[in-house]
């Protein structure tokens, strides 16, 4: 069983262009707490704010995939297809939704408790085991590309100015996007935390203050919320999402 909570914040944005998914329930303003038993899958969707309509791309993606009977024969990359194909198919036909797009990252575990990293974009998967916090997704942007090719430092990938500039994601018009599907090769451990947010989060805090917040002795919602307030204090322009999903193998919840 898992436990899982989740959260997003509209913050100092005229709008929220963040949803979370939590097994079948989307969630695009507030908090919602989700005990949930394999398969099920957990999600952050942030809508491209350089594009119309990102809210309406981001809301639709995840209530798309909530519809979908997952299972180990899932696959993820045929679903995300189509739902790439649906939000064109709306933008072109919906002016005020042109080109409309949205990021996804998703965590999901199977009947046969195998689990998958699910991304297009920024948004991020991270893993929190005894303190320690491993991020498990990789970034499809430009910074994480010529950090790969060595051309810019760690501290520089996080303060670029071109920071924001992501490869294309599901709904664009004009490019395909590419949907990475990660078995996660492991054994899950009591307690583990799995943490996907979106960039409103990861772009304002770093690995460090992460891993001081989710060690805090307090519920799981309190830490969420820090997390926000902190990303709030750092100067985040951005709205912020975050799931956590913990790893209960008792009936007992604990948070």
């Amino acid at each position: 069983m898992f436990y899982c909570c989740g959260i997003t914040e509209q913050g100092v944005k005229e709008r929220n262009e963040d949803a979370v998914l939590i097994n079948d329930t989307v969630l695009t303003e507030g908090m919602i707490e989700k005990e949930v038993r394999k398969p099920f899958i957990a999600a952050v969707c942030d809508g491209v704010s350089g594009e119309k309509s990102g809210d309406i791309a981001s809301k639709m993606c995840l209530a798309e995939l909530a519809k979908q009977e997952f299972s180990s024969k899932f696959n993820f990359t045929q679903a995300l297809t189509r739902i790439h194909k649906q939000l064109k198919h709306y933008g072109l036909f919906h002016r005020n939704a042109s080109n409309m797009q949205t990021t996804l990252c998703g965590f999901a575990v199977d009947e046969n408790q195998n689990m998958y990293c699910i991304n297009v974009g920024d948004s991020r998967l991270y893993r929190f085991r005894s303190s320690g916090l491993k991020q498990l997704s990789r970034d499809q942007s430009l910074v994480q590309m010529l950090y790969d090719q060595g051309k810019i430092t760690y501290e520089e990938k996080r303060k670029h100015v071109h920071r924001n500039i992501i490869m294309p994601v599901l709904g664009n018009m004009t490019a395909k996007p590419t949907i990475d599907v990660i078995t996660l090769d492991e054994e899950l451990e009591y307690g583990d935390v799995y943490l996907i947010c979106s960039d409103g989060l990861s772009d304002y805090i770093v690995k460090s203050e992460i891993e001081e917040i989710l060690s805090m002795p307090m519920s799981m919602p309190r830490r969420l919320e820090e997390l926000v307030k902190r990303s709030l204090s750092k100067g985040c322009r951005d709205n912020i999402s975050i799931v956590a999903a913990t790893y209960m193998p008792s009936e007992t919840m604990e948070t």
